[in-house]
């Protein structure tokens, strides 16, 4: 049998087309992963093809070309909530949204080898998504979201901790998230249950150089590391 897919990454990046400055998610998304394989090992950030207003046929277009940015940058590619184009494109796994199939659904399609994330918005949703057999969770908002305008209350580095602490997965922050609230994370963080990493929409790609601000993502998880030592 097959043995079930490992997390290494620390720097989650979820795309949205619309906050790119100049519209080239493409050319974003080949910037950013461009500076993280020359600045951190491979697998330390993968991308998440997260436009949920395409057609299935524009969406598996994007996704074929983002696999080929991905590979080369030795990044996982993981497609937000379409689980046949995650394997139509041969994806690395799936990342399901609170509403979508459920976990086990997607692993029976999926199989044994991709990756499933989940979304949670409470310690009972990381628990839950732990028990399914969820690879991953990405838990927010954290603070308010830089993006996109706030619809639920951000639960702040206590409910991250929290979280953290649910179940026996790794935890990604998301929400707000920028270098120096990712040191605040880690500074503040329960040493029982740390944080994986962080997740970034905002911070990456409203960003005027999406290569220069995940270079001071990476950095800020890199002292983040160095002092969780």
């Amino acid at each position: 049998m097959s043995s079930r897919p490992r997390v290494s990454f620390r720097l989650y990046l979820i795309t949205d087309r619309r906050v790119v400055k100049n519209g080239d998610l493409i050319s974003a998304c080949e910037a950013a992963l461009t500076v993280a394989r020359e600045a951190a090992p491979p697998g330390t950030v993968a991308l998440q093809l997260r436009e949920k207003d395409l057609s299935a046929r524009a969406l598996y277009e994007l996704a074929l070309r983002l696999r080929a940015i991905c590979t080369r940058a030795g990044a996982p590619l993981i497609v937000n909530d379409r689980v046949d184009v995650a394997i139509a494109a041969d994806a690395d796994g799936v990342h399901l949204p609170f509403d979508s199939i459920g976990v086990s659904m997607a692993r029976k399609l999926l199989g044994p080898d991709r990756l499933i994330g989940v979304s949670s918005h409470s310690p009972p949703d990381v628990a839950a998504a732990a028990r399914e057999g969820a690879d991953f969770a990405v838990f927010g908002p954290v603070f308010d979201p830089l993006s996109k305008p706030a619809t639920v209350p951000a639960c702040g580095p206590s409910g991250l901790n929290a979280a953290c602490g649910a179940g026996a997965i790794p935890v990604f922050a998301l929400g707000g998230i920028t270098p120096d609230r990712t040191r605040e994370l880690f500074a503040s963080a329960d040493p029982a249950a740390r944080p994986a990493g962080v997740a970034s929409i905002g911070a990456i790609f409203a960003a005027d150089s999406p290569a220069i601000a995940t270079a001071a993502m990476l950095s800020a998880l890199d002292a983040s590391w160095t002092r969780r030592q």
